[in-house]
């Protein structure tokens, strides 16, 4: 216990540094590109392609079902440096082909995703794409050698990696700006030399952020070198399991395709990009939190299924269930009462901040519910299941679909993105539903009871916690007021929104915290030995 507080506590600065520094890339780019107009948009749906490859290969395949394999072959006699060493051969020849692919067919895969893009937007869209695609081989490199990393209890560098990309990715878009000028939003006003310094700049980060994880590759004990006989690396077996997962990211890529196809018909309201940059914001309580208590957790679990110990799985997945709900609630109602400071942080006007918040606040409605999923679906991954996450999945997809149709059909222009965030959140629910309720008859149990109880205490906190944060928010003068940065001054606006964020949240989460108190919630005290690790000298 005490080794996975502390490894959560690494991962979860980690990860804090991480985002904050990805929040101010993000504040930059918007100052160099705007959030809402052509040109966002058209390098929103470029940079996305090469993360929608990314996650087919690391969901899909990856996390899935590399950790469990490597954690089987560490009893191997060599601690599973022959099998690693076809492992990493493979995957780079993999990930050089699906780069080399993805390039050649950039211009189909920029139509997919933009189909009520103007001929001009769409011509921009591709020129980002030739050039943020070779992003699919560092995202794999990356990848693969971050979860070997985690499968050996290597914990820190996959999550501090990305802080140095994020650093590049700020210095060379403030480069941009120098070079030429803010705020260029018109599709017309791009050139070569503009594109080629703004989306090299975000496929340099990423290829950064993958070399700096070979300085930690020394500490998991293990010689690399390339090994193309790749009998002995069980394809068989983890294709078959692959290929659940596979199915399962294409599944949830041609929701998210629909998703994007649908929102790309409001260009000129809250549209692609910052329906990007709204689940920026959203993903930073979740990996703070959900992702950092979960990675240690997912490599014991892995462990405990592969020696059948059922009841330690159960034990695991419930325990680590109330800890990430414990402070996901609490940071979530903080972020949705600071919806609107939140968000003019990515826009260029208050009045921008008050239409897009609910696209943030939509998605908020599925933090808890995706960050229950997170271990859930591990779980199942822990015992070589790769199967039943698919076919709960599907359930989600078909869901998103839905409700991306039908919000293209019913929701006006300015609010469509937030009808799609909404529809998602809706059909995460659902998905979690199942998952949680298939899990707990294949475990005989999943300690519901105590988790529920726990669940409501939260729910009670975070209703005094709402109102007061709002409360705090109105009397700081609301839309109007210094929070949602009214002053003119394009970089102060965007400064003040993030403080006011901190203002209203703090105060949310205070009162959050001292009805737990006043509950004598017994996950208080889970949570600050876990803090404490973060001190110096602890």
């Amino acid at each position: 216990m005490t080794s996975l507080g502390r490894s959560s506590a690494i991962l979860g600065a980690g990860t804090l540094i991480s985002r904050v520094t990805g929040l101010l890339r993000t504040i930059v780019l918007v100052a160099a590109i705007g959030s809402i107009g052509g040109a966002g948009d058209a390098f929103g749906v470029a940079n996305q392609l090469p993360n929608n490859v990314f996650t087919i290969i690391q969901t899909g395949i990856l996390t899935a079902v590399i950790i469990p394999q490597i954690v089987k072959a560490g009893a191997h006699s060599d601690g599973g440096r022959a099998y690693i060493s076809k492992l990493f051969t493979l995957g780079t020849v993999v990930f050089l082909a699906a780069t080399a692919v993805a390039i050649v067919l950039a211009p189909v895969l920029v139509r997919i995703y933009a189909k009520g893009y103007a001929p001009d937007q769409l011509a921009l869209a591709t020129a980002f794409a030739y050039w943020c695609l070779p992003q699919i081989f560092f995202y794999g490199l990356y990848a693969l050698i971050g979860e070997t990393l985690n499968a050996k209890r290597v914990f820190g560098p996959y999550t501090w990696a990305p802080i140095a990309n994020n650093i590049v990715s700020i210095a060379g878009f403030l480069v941009f700006i120098a070079l030429f000028g803010a705020d260029r939003s018109q599709v017309e006003s791009w050139n070569p030399t503009m594109i080629a310094v703004l989306a090299g700049t975000a496929t340099l980060g990423i290829a950064l952020q993958a070399a700096l994880l070979l300085v930690s590759w020394r500490r998991t004990g293990l010689v690399l070198k390339p090994d193309f006989r790749w009998r002995g690396v069980g394809l068989r077996h983890v294709g078959t399991l692959a290929g659940w997962t596979f199915l399962m990211v294409i599944a949830g890529q041609l929701a998210g395709l629909v998703q994007t196809t649908v929102v790309s018909e409001s260009t000129g309201h809250p549209s692609v990009f910052f329906m990007q940059a709204a689940w920026l914001v959203f993903m930073l309580p979740y990996s703070i939190f959900a992702i950092s208590i979960g990675t240690p957790y997912f490599t014991q679990i892995a462990e405990h299924a592969a020696a059948r110990r059922d009841a330690d799985v159960r034990s695991d997945v419930a325990r680590c269930i109330r800890v990430i709900s414990l402070f996901v609630v609490g940071s979530g109602v903080a972020l949705a009462v600071a919806a609107v400071p939140a968000t003019r942080i990515f826009t260029t006007s208050s009045e921008q901040a008050v239409q897009a918040a609910p696209v943030l606040i939509c998605y908020l409605v599925g933090l808890l519910p995706l960050a229950v999923l997170f271990i859930v679906q591990r779980a199942f991954y822990a015992y070589g299941d790769t199967r039943t996450p698919f076919f709960f999945t599907l359930v989600q997809v078909v869901l998103i679909i839905g409700f991306s149709v039908l919000a293209g059909a019913v929701a006006p222009l300015s609010q469509l993105a937030a009808a799609i965030a909404l529809g998602q959140s809706v059909a995460g629910i659902v998905q979690t539903v199942i998952a949680v309720w298939i899990l707990r008859n294949r475990l005989g149990g999943l300690e519901l009871p105590s988790t529920i109880r726990s669940l409501v205490r939260f729910a009670v906190a975070a209703i005094p916690a709402g109102l007061a944060g709002w409360g705090v928010y109105l009397l700081l003068g609301a839309g109007d007021g210094w929070t949602a940065g009214n002053t003119g001054a394009n970089f102060l606006d965007r400064l003040l929104g993030a403080v006011g964020t901190g203002v209203v949240g703090l105060a949310a989460v205070s009162v959050y915290v001292a009805v737990l108190l006043l509950l004598r919630a017994p996950e208080l005290s889970a949570a600050t030995r876990m803090l404490r690790r973060f001190l110096p000298g602890r």
